[in-house]
């Protein structure tokens, strides 16, 4: 079968592939919608964050410097660092979008996120599967994610002290997991020693929240010669 009805039909497996993996996805994205409410972001500027940037952790740190006057180049430097990752998820990719126009790749990839990204791969290397089957997860795991943010803004809103409840301390439980799925093994020890140590003395010495820039910068620097040296 090919033409239309497969890609609908990898389309709809795509989705329903992802649907169990994007239940958490809304759960936690929940969390950083009850952190935007108390920022003081409006549901719509939410809902534009969510469909134009769509990237987890980039979007809780987006949000965790969204103070006033709002710091444009350091919230660009650091969502640009924390999404470098997907320089390795598009190459790993290429297969599957070889032969495909600019704009199909475009379009397709700006719905790549993790959780689709690896339902895609792990297809990918048991049978078929097409840009298609990547398009219906992504669209699936983005619906959850935009429902769980607005969900968790709604709660936000009607919560004046989320931290009577314990809420505030939900950021940092949900950003620790983000931070752990990372992690790699030993290898890994002496970039995030790297990031953490250059986070807190930009923390002293710099204003604002330079020091996300500088311990994201330090530890890709560190992970990348220390792979390099790695490999020789």
């Amino acid at each position: 079968m090919s033409g239309p009805d497969a890609h609908l039909t990898d389309l709809k497996a795509g989705f329903t592939a992802n649907l169990v993996i994007s239940a958490s996805v809304g759960a936690y994205g929940s969390v950083l919608g009850l952190m935007a409410a108390q920022k003081g972001l409006s549901w719509y500027q939410l809902l534009i964050m969510n469909l134009s940037v769509f990237a987890g952790s980039a979007q809780f740190v987006m949000v965790d410097m969204w103070l006033p006057p709002l710091p444009v180049v350091e919230i660009t430097l650091a969502v640009l660092i924390i999404n470098m990752r997907y320089l390795l998820i598009g190459a790993s990719l290429s297969p599957l979008f070889a032969g495909t126009s600019l704009r199909h790749k475009m379009l397709f990839m700006h719905l790549v996120a993790d959780e689709n990204w690896a339902m895609t791969m792990a297809r990918y290397h048991t049978g078929r599967v097409s840009t298609w089957f990547l398009l219906g997860g992504g669209m699936c795991v983005q619906a959850a994610w935009c429902c769980g943010t607005l969900l968790g803004h709604r709660l936000g809103a009607d919560i004046a002290n989320p931290e009577q409840y314990g809420l505030d301390f939900a950021f940092v439980a949900v950003f620790t997991a983000l931070v752990f799925s990372f992690w790699k093994g030993r290898r890994d020890i002496l970039s995030w020693l790297t990031a953490t140590l250059v986070a807190l003395l930009s923390e002293t010495i710099l204003p604002g929240k330079w020091y996300i820039v500088c311990g994201g910068v330090a530890g890709a620097l560190a992970a990348a010669f220390l792979n390099t040296d790695g490999e020789r």
